[in-house]
């Protein structure tokens, strides 16, 4: 890093065309620390070149082409985001819709994986759509505060059973349904890797998920628990198992089912990043009079991002609560989203990787954003039962039905009625009268299947 940062310091007409663009001086920060944070943002997040690959693997896809997507797609969104709205917030496939396109899209509901890339490349061109005629505030306010912070929690449990599943801490159980697991062989990998994480999360140490996926490779390595890889550099993967499938299975949209699912896509997808970005500004200051200046461009930036992504072959791309981090040191121009942009390109190189980031390593990772993602269940109304009651039944429902649209569609089912049972019927918005009707023939056609 000081080779990077004695390198800028030496080309003193870039630095001067840096510091203009992104307005540095403006923003009371410099090339140095912009540097720094970006680094620090992409150490933060670089677990999802790992994590993703083990996530979409479980529906068929080709880690290897998924790893290289991921990188790409990564990239390209902090790129964006850094040079158009000049954000120091990174974008990347997130968790959660990477979950719900592997386990309840593709295994769940049977679709294949080529079809479900199909349904993000729909959900990614609506999403432009609605950006370009500002339609976002319209479908911000249709869906209640309440409901979106229940997806969000929601997901989050399903993600921390899901790491919690693929680490062998929860198995199958004919009795219960799940039982704990046997604490053996690679289990002891995600009872170490949790236990590191958690403490280094305590101690708000940047990076701290992926330093404790770091040390968990290290402990399988010298163990054995983990074989040793014949090489830790090597080109990138190539794309061709899943470059351009979505597009080209673009004409197997043409169910109620699968246009649920593309629109489950978009929502999650949607009102995750919304809220990021909103986060995401508030702490770096950039929020005036409630607003956010240049959403439009932050938006169509993350949009893009999930376009190219679904070509690419990764699921949905979203901004990162990880920016935070790069925040925290100091990042406040769109360098920061640029430099940890530039590391994903760079961490391309390293996709042998792969063989020792297995899911007991990966497994505390998903746990743990499980966790940040819970936390979400504090801004919920729980005093109002029409309002407890849908947003409970999504957080509950997800993981129970190991399905997101499942658990969505749970709650959208009964939030109309237990608002129409407390006589509040009018405060709801038409378009949620519309979805309770499209998730009604959404479980229709699943019990009919």
């Amino acid at each position: 890093m000081e080779a990077v940062v004695k390198f800028y310091g030496e080309m003193g007409w870039l630095v001067t065309a840096i510091k203009k663009y992104f307005q540095l001086d403006e923003l009371n920060t410099t090339v140095r620390r912009e540097i720094l944070a970006g680094f620090t943002t992409f150490i933060s997040m670089a677990y999802i070149l790992f994590v993703n690959p083990s996530v979409l693997g479980a529906s068929g896809m080709n880690k290897g082409a998924v790893f290289t997507a991921t990188a790409l797609a990564s990239a390209l969104g902090c790129l964006l985001m850094g040079v158009l709205a000049k954000y120091p917030i990174a974008t990347a496939p997130a968790l959660g819709i990477n979950a719900f396109f592997a386990y309840s899209v593709v295994i769940g509901m049977k679709v294949s994986w080529q079809t479900a890339l199909a349904g993000v490349f729909v959900a990614s061109l609506i999403f432009m759509l609605i950006t370009v005629f500002k339609l976002r505030e319209m479908i911000i306010d249709a869906i209640p505060s309440d409901l979106k912070y229940a997806i969000s929690s929601g997901i989050g449990l399903f993600i921390a059973f899901l790491g919690l599943s693929n680490g062998g801490l929860i198995v199958a159980n004919k009795s219960t349904l799940v039982g704990l697991g046997s604490f053996s062989g690679t289990t002891w990998l995600t009872v170490f890797g949790l236990l590191v994480t958690a403490i280094l999360m305590v101690k708000h140490v940047p990076g701290g998920i992926f330093i404790g996926m770091v040390l968990s490779v290290i402990l399988g390595l010298i163990t054995k628990l983990i074989p040793l890889p014949s090489h830790w550099i090597a080109g990138a993967p190539s794309l061709a198992p899943t470059f351009g499938v979505g597009i080209m299975h673009i004409g197997d949209i043409n169910t109620i089912q699968l246009w649920v699912v593309v629109l489950t896509f978009l929502l999650v997808t949607f009102f995750d990043t919304a809220g990021t970005l909103v986060g995401l500004a508030q702490q770096a200051g950039f929020m005036k009079d409630n607003k956010m200046s240049r959403v439009g461009k932050a938006l169509m930036s993350d949009s893009t991002a999930m376009l190219a992504g679904s070509i690419l072959g990764t699921s949905p791309v979203g901004a990162y609560v990880e920016s935070s981090a790069g925040i925290a040191v100091g990042g406040r121009s769109g360098l920061t989203a640029v430099v940890t942009g530039v590391f994903f390109i760079l961490g391309m190189f390293f996709s042998p990787l792969l063989s020792v980031v297995t899911n007991q390593v990966t497994a505390p990772a998903l746990i743990i954003v499980g966790v940040l993602m819970a936390q979400s269940l504090k801004h919920i109304d729980w005093g109002k039962m029409e309002i407890a009651i849908p947003a409970f039944l999504i957080v509950i429902g997800m993981p129970l039905t190991y399905s997101i649209s499942d658990g969505i569609a749970l709650g959208f089912i009964t939030y109309p009625l237990t608002m129409l049972a407390a006589k509040r019927g009018k405060e709801v918005h038409p378009l949620m009268y519309a979805l309770f009707f499209v998730f009604l023939g959404f479980m229709w056609i699943l019990n009919i299947e």
